[in-house]
């Protein structure tokens, strides 16, 4: 590690890659900091404790920065310079300490070891710094992949930022922020990650940056904060847009899959909202009920150069498939056009893996007989055998879509079975299934009545005299 083992700062970025801040639902206008101890140091091969009684232990794979002179108030276009080395770095963190330090991250990003760099430290006037990449593995799986052309804040534009404040330091470190794919690991797993120049002469690399990680076995004592989680923190831990304000309990899911999307679409149009369905769609299922959050994927209309720099890779189609977790339902906007697949057999079993309620798409699907044959839902416009380039490019996730015509956010919550599929937007969902679950209780006292012979006049609506012999029905039953 030589000259990297103790620098005098390390300096992490709080957001700095457009994916992430996708995934984040933020986007800053402007770079923030905060500081790690460089007793956080570790080097490759070593071990991770993941402390006892914690659980949200994540990973952010990054490029480190070494300053190799002191600079102080330099220009943005003058900061490369300034950089005499890049390398790997990990920047592991506790969610479950968070709320400790109020957004310094003293703890719960500066443990022991939680600050791994290397193994090989690339000289940077070798280097374009618009031409690097990011990548990090978890037990052997691609699962963060960044360009630096997809940065916020370029590399020379930190530097001038920090530097009209504070010298920067030969040794100095500046992490540069992490691309989207971030997530929790557990004891058992090993993160690696590497910094590579894939256009340059050789393709120069840092090789791989490897963590493994072990459960600790002391637990904190009563002196200080205690480690505490919430579904926010699990949330943002692991990756997943939170939904504030709003939980889809099991209760909920329970209730709104045992009504019909027709009723919960006429209790909607009770409370105005008439464009909350999403047409045209079929589905893999139609026997089996969808109920789930949204998470989102938008694709624009195929361009070359566009594909080119966000088709391949680690793109927002994988992040997606990837991130879309139990309970979830992947909303896909294609524009209507079934010109190619927008999902295939291996993203639609990832999804199942990984226990998403549904897929749903207004775009083609290949392998479709495959994907029929899996046993999540999908809702599509049909088949078709082209690959995703002949007109989509995977663009971003996590954002507002148009999917078969209607309007989708990440978190709104999505019902779907035979009939067809429903938006509700989360405000409204505890009361609309409640009154969707005493429409259908009058429908089967009406339907009961009927078979026994008894006039629709009167009885459907229910006058006054229905209404007192349905009150009369309920207390029986």
């Amino acid at each position: 590690m030589n000259d990297i083992s103790r620098p005098g700062k390390i300096i992490a970025v709080h957001l700095n890659y457009r994916s992430r801040a996708a995934q984040r639902g933020r986007t800053p206008a402007q770079p923030s900091y905060f500081f790690k101890p460089s007793s956080s140091i570790a080097g490759t091969g070593g071990e991770l404790e993941r402390p006892a009684g914690t659980e949200l232990l994540a990973f952010e794979g990054e490029i480190a920065l070494i300053i190799g002179r002191t600079a102080r108030r330099v220009k943005p276009e003058e900061g490369w310079e300034f950089v005499s080395g890049v390398t790997a770095a990990n920047d592991f963190g506790l969610y479950d300490l968070r709320a400790a330090d109020k957004g310094s991250n003293l703890r719960s990003k500066g443990g022991d070891g939680f600050t791994p760099l290397g193994p090989v430290v690339l000289p940077a006037a070798e280097l374009d710094p618009d031409a690097l990449r990011v990548r990090t593995w978890l037990n052997g799986d691609l699962v963060q992949e960044g360009t630096t052309d997809d940065l916020l804040f370029p590399f020379g534009r930190l530097i001038a930022d920090l530097s009209q404040l504070m010298t920067l330091e030969p040794g100095d470190i500046i992490l540069t922020g992490t691309p989207a794919g971030s997530s929790v690991t557990v004891p058992g797993d090993t993160v690696e990650v590497e910094v590579d120049a894939p256009r340059a002469p050789g393709a120069p690399s840092t090789g791989r940056l490897v963590t493994r990680i072990t459960e600790g076995s002391i637990p904190f004592g009563d002196f200080g904060t205690k480690p505490s989680v919430d579904d926010l923190q699990r949330a943002e831990a692991y990756g997943t847009p939170p939904t504030p304000g709003f939980v889809l309990t099991d209760e909920l899911r329970a209730k709104l899959a045992s009504v019909a999307t027709a009723t919960l679409s006429s209790q909607l149009r009770k409370r105005g909202l008439d464009n909350v369905s999403i047409d045209g769609l079929t589905s893999t299922r139609p026997g089996v009920k969808v109920v789930g959050t949204a998470r989102t994927l938008r694709y624009i209309p195929s361009r070359e150069d566009l594909f080119a720099s966000h088709g391949g890779g680690y793109n927002a189609q994988k992040r997606a498939f990837d991130s879309v977790g139990a309970g979830e339902v992947l909303v896909i906007e294609a524009r209507g056009e079934r010109g190619s697949g927008t999902v295939g057999d291996v993203l639609a079993l990832r999804a199942q893996v990984n226990g998403a309620a549904g897929i749903v798409t207004d775009g083609g699907v290949r392998d479709l007989a495959v994907v029929a044959a899996l046993d999540i839902p999908t809702y599509h416009n049909g088949p078709h055998p082209a690959v995703l380039g002949r007109k989509h490019v995977p663009w971003d996730t996590d954002v507002t879509v148009a999917c078969g015509g209607a309007s989708v956010q990440p978190g709104d919550v999505i019902v779907g079975d035979a009939d067809g599929l429903l938006v509700i937007p989360p405000p409204l969902v505890e009361e609309v299934v409640a009154d969707a679950i005493e429409q259908e209780r009058q429908e089967e006292f009406i339907a009961e009545q009927v078979s026994e012979g008894a006039r629709v006049d009167g009885l459907f609506p229910m006058n006054a005299e229905w209404k007192e012999r349905y009150r009369a029905w309920l207390t029986q039953r």
